[in-house]
């Protein structure tokens, strides 16, 4: 009988004597981890009046994350996966609008907050780390233990703050019963076992952490191994010291480890496969020679993940086939279905303009949970009784689906369409390019231009890539997606799972501090760095041409 709530998953644990939870320090199994979270859930009823049941935790990956996740699942309390890298009034307004009613924090995150109206009074603050928290008299748990009255398949388990990368974030609702049936799926989809040691170094508030590798492993009964924070240079220590056989990534984690020394023993390691988003086909290939394990791209949302289902042998980029009937690619506009892309010998879609479009469910309206309190962003999410993900896709005539960028990754250059994540993909294989982000900046006369982002390892400079040169010899990029401008950095602004801030980036453009370099004429792109007169003649330009507010 499959287990209807995480509740369910984390009961059916007691007694499990098999390892749960490691840390660089100690072990707890399973049997252990229900009975903190059991503590900790008896905890929260105490403190919890009226109001919301909602628990913002503000934690870096340590075992007090994990055991108060399973403390709202047996209590019926939603947890708010409060984000450390926001600061000021942004981490005050996604707060305050998540209504908490407790904080569970560590004396770091106790100093971001401080000064902050987020509408908890400091009496319902638990900090971790403190002899206050460690000397709480613990509640008497029966055994066995038992969810509390009332936890249902419906009740809410996370509010997951999306990630922000092209916008203000909102907090999208996930069930106690669509993170079990997550966990369930994803444990056959990602071949999770109880054999495996599941390592966490994506940050637990996000939902690719929670969703493809703690519910599954809680699924399973797989081991969790946790390290505070992703680092690129701990990452195999890591790896070799737990003995991990899977974890989760996003690609500009995958270009940190690869930027990294390489040595003949990087093989030495227990890793088979990983589950992540936007690594390069060419970063897959380098992982699986260099570390012999296997990325496996795929494709979901904090809202609506399960629409693609894995094929074997699918093309190289392709993320799989509906899992549904109803997902399909439509052009938003019309609502219509796009045709197949037809494909060069490179993979390049040759009828863009009417093969990419945006990816639908059209019959997962229902499924849509929607955002707390945020009736303007449900109606964005689900128009005409379709969910409509936001993202661009295309579909080959054999029916794989392929991720083409969000809605905002068009790029229009004279005329005509461009994908700002083509351009990415192809600078992502430049070995010297850490991290790429693209995006569109307004030309002076019409349209946009294209603008990259690159961040480069220590000591390179943007003279030691011969970017030209590259360019040239990448057959599938058209030369409306060769950047005019490319920013340069040793360290490009992320999110808290070390996705790039392209909207930030996309409204700085050239105006940054980092170094800008041009390309400004025609034929092979001879770029320049521009200096503050370069860029004074060039806002001279947009406003000759009546263009002034367009400037970036």
């Amino acid at each position: 009988m499959p287990h209807e709530t995480i509740a369910d998953l984390l009961l059916a644990r007691t007694g499990d004597d098999h390892p749960g939870l490691l840390t660089r320090g100690r072990s707890w199994t399973w049997d252990e981890v229900v009975e903190e979270s059991a503590v900790r859930a008896a905890l929260a009823r105490e403190l919890h009046t009226e109001g919301p049941f909602h628990i913002g935790v503000l934690l870096d990956n340590v075992p007090e994350y994990v055991f108060w996740l399973g403390a709202a699942a047996l209590a019926g309390a939603a947890v708010v996966g409060i984000n450390p890298t926001r600061r000021g009034a942004e981490l005050e307004r996604e707060v305050r609008h998540t209504d908490c009613a407790m904080i569970v924090t560590d004396r770091a995150g106790l100093a971001l907050l401080d000064g902050l109206d987020i509408g908890v009074d400091r009496d319902r603050f638990l900090v971790v780390d403190t002899p206050e928290y460690r000397e709480l008299p613990v509640l008497p748990v029966d055994r066995p233990v038992t969810a509390a009255p009332g936890v249902t398949a419906t009740t809410p388990m996370l509010l997951l703050l999306t990630s922000g990368t092209t916008g203000t974030s909102k907090a999208a609702i996930c069930s106690q019963g669509r993170l079990a049936a997550l966990g369930a799926a994803n444990s056959a989809k990602y071949d999770i076992t109880r054999a495996d040691t599941c390592y966490c170094p994506m940050p637990l508030f996000h939902g690719n952490a929670l969703m493809a590798l703690w519910a599954p492993a809680l699924s399973a009964g797989a081991t969790i191994a946790l390290t505070p924070k992703f680092s690129a240079s701990g990452f195999l220590p890591d790896v070799r010291h737990f003995g991990a056989t899977y974890f989760t990534y996003v690609g500009k984690a995958i270009g940190y480890v690869l930027a990294g020394p390489e040595t003949p023993g990087d093989a030495d390691n227990r890793l088979t496969h990983a589950f992540g988003t936007e690594a390069s086909p060419e970063d897959a290939t380098r992982f699986l020679e260099r570390f012999g394990c296997r990325l496996v791209e795929g494709y979901g949302s904090s809202e609506g993940a399960g629409m693609l289902k894995r094929v074997p042998d699918a093309p190289t980029g392709a993320l799989g086939m509906p899992a549904r009937p109803g997902v399909r690619i439509v052009h938003p506009a019309t609502r219509e279905t796009c045709p197949p892309a037809r494909l060069d010998a490179h993979g390049r879609v040759r009828n863009p303009e009417e093969a990419i479009g945006e990816i639908v469910d059209t019959e997962g309206a229902a499924r849509f949970e929607g955002y707390y309190n945020n009736a303007a962003a449900d109606a964005e999410r689900v128009r005409h009784g379709w969910y409509w993900t936001g993202d661009l896709g295309y579909v080959d005539e054999s029916g794989y689906f392929y991720f083409a960028g969000r809605s905002g990754d068009w790029i229009r250059v004279d005329g005509e369409n461009t994908s700002a994540l083509l351009t990415e993909r192809v600078l992502r294989r430049h070995r010297d390019v850490v991290a790429a982000g693209v995006f569109g900046v307004p030309d002076p006369r019409s349209g946009d231009q294209v603008m990259a982002a690159l961040e480069l390892p220590g000591r390179t400079r943007f003279e030691d890539l011969d970017l030209p040169g590259f360019l040239e010899r990448q057959e599938d990029l058209g030369s409306k997606g060769v950047p005019r401008f490319v920013r340069v950095s040793h360290a490009l602004p992320t999110t808290g799972s070390n996705k790039l801030r392209k909207k930030e980036m996309q409204l700085e453009g050239w105006r940054t501090c980092d170094p800008v370099y041009r390309w400004a004429g025609r034929g092979r792109p001879v770029y320049e760095l521009m200096t503050e007169d370069d860029k004074a003649a060039l806002r001279g330009e947009f406003l000759a041409n009546g263009r002034g507010r367009f400037l970036p």
